[in-house]
């Protein structure tokens, strides 16, 4: 049995229990952001935080963590050599005056303020020409042990030496350096945060755009140089991409191709007309154009012809060869048909040009010895059924135009030089045209594919 006094001292434990645990629910404690800011002092009017670089002992460097993922190749403008990524860019680096115990603050580890509260590195890169204007980030991350992360999204339109030796199957690599504009090696030193193989994986993963291009690599490599008796450390990274061809194959590279055919096919075109002549012209003038387009897709200056104006160079100049061609062999041709209208002859060609006149469908018949046999063989028939005379009076003709089919076929073969040339010419100038071809364009293809 408990006494009065027992009783009286368990409730007293009771009501001081009870007491505690519901000042504990009562007193939980609540913070804030703002309670961290004014743990550290940071304000916007405080200088402290914004003018000098953070370090404690001016000695050490401020270590900068540099990552670089592409998102998109906007733009590669080969006229002025101009490469337009767009990226996600990050930076690391810590602030000695900073530091907090999350436990203090109901386990705060980071906060975000604008940047204009804090220092930054100043880094810019080199290649870039002109301001980027999308929208930025204005915050910055603060971490409880200093760490501040910034991050960015940046359109960067920035110059690039672009070797347009093999376009359209070309590829390009375009350097972005990135280094301090004030800071030497000994107050700021830059870091790679990611190595080239993370950082090329990341950008496939979350690459939006490419255009006309394919993302290959991109490599990081770090390198320090001197300028006025300082050493600066610069980072630098390369975007290595292979241009996709099939839109210039097909709008350019193939119609060429075909004019090309075309121009072979017209050999076989009469050179007695002038259809040869205006047809050659017409490919000449549609082969100016495309070369105009050509024109305004390289770029002005270039270490190296392209190959595909030595491409279009080498076809030009054999339709040029070959229209050149067409004119002597119907110039010759012509001054042919002029000597055919003077008398070769003339004793026996004039009188017989005559006859053949009048009778030019009897010596189509009559233009062979086996034809005259079967003349006289039939003639042999129609005299067995009593039309004789009639029928060897024929014969007797016949013999007599075969006679003068003989004789104006000597005239024509006597006037006739000037034709046998051109159709040697156009032989040999087409067999020559056809050897070029075949040996010009594989050997543009094997340099276009090393």
């Amino acid at each position: 049995m408990f006494t009065s006094a027992g009783v009286t001292h368990v409730a007293f434990l009771l009501l001081l229990l009870l007491t505690v645990l519901t000042d504990g629910a009562l007193c939980k404690k609540v913070c804030s952001y703002q309670d961290v800011l004014d743990h550290l002092n940071l304000t916007v009017d405080s200088p402290v935080f914004r003018l000098t670089r953070p370090v404690l002992d001016y000695t050490r460097p401020t270590v900068v963590k540099l990552d670089v993922i592409l998102f998109a190749i906007l733009a590669v403008v080969e006229k002025t050599q101009t490469f337009i990524p767009f990226l996600w860019a990050s930076m690391m680096w810590k602030n000695e005056r900073i530091s907090w115990d999350p436990a203090q603050f109901c386990g705060i580890t980071h906060i975000s303020v604008p940047k204009n509260m804090l220092w930054m590195p100043d880094l810019f890169i080199y290649e870039m020409v002109e301001r980027d204007g999308s929208a930025h980030n204005p915050y910055i991350y603060v971490s409880h042990d200093g760490m501040i992360t910034s991050e960015e999204d940046l359109r960067v339109v920035s110059t690039c030496k672009m070797d347009v030796h093999k376009f359209p199957f070309d590829t390009q690599t375009c350097n972005l350096s990135v280094s301090s504009a004030i800071h030497s090696v000994d107050e700021i030193m830059l870091l790679p945060y990611s190595n080239s193989s993370r950082a090329t994986q990341f950008s496939r993963e979350v690459m939006r755009s490419q255009g006309d291009w394919e993302f290959l690599h991109l490599s990081i490599s770090g390198t320090n140089f001197t300028f006025n008796d300082r050493e600066w450390e610069q980072i630098i990274y390369t975007f290595t991409m292979k241009r996709r061809p099939l839109l210039h194959v097909v709008n350019f590279l193939l119609p060429i191709m075909f004019f090309l055919i075309l121009d072979l096919a017209s050999f076989f075109i009469s050179d007695h007309r002038g259809e040869k002549l205006s047809f050659k012209v017409t490919v000449m003038l549609a082969i100016s154009v495309l070369l105009l387009i050509l024109n305004d897709i390289l770029p002005s200056m270039s270490n190296k012809t392209p190959l595909i104006a030595t491409y279009c160079i080498v076809i030009f100049a054999l339709m040029l060869f070959s229209l050149l061609e067409t004119i002597l062999v119907t110039y010759i041709m012509e001054k042919d048909s002029h000597n055919k209208t003077e008398p070769v002859k003339a004793d026996h060609c004039h009188k017989e040009d005559k006859v053949l006149a009048c009778c030019s469908c009897i010596c189509k018949v009559s233009s062979g010895e086996k034809q005259q046999e079967l003349v006289a063989e039939e003639v042999n028939n129609r005299v067995q059924s009593g039309e004789s005379n009639v029928l060897l009076s024929i014969l007797e003709e016949l013999k007599e135009l075969q006679k003068s089919l003989d004789l104006h076929l000597g005239c024509r073969q006597a006037g006739g030089k000037f034709t046998l040339w051109a159709s040697r010419i156009n032989r040999a100038f087409f067999a020559f045209y056809v050897f070029t071809v075949s040996l010009f364009l594989p050997l543009i293809y094997m340099e276009w594919n090393k």
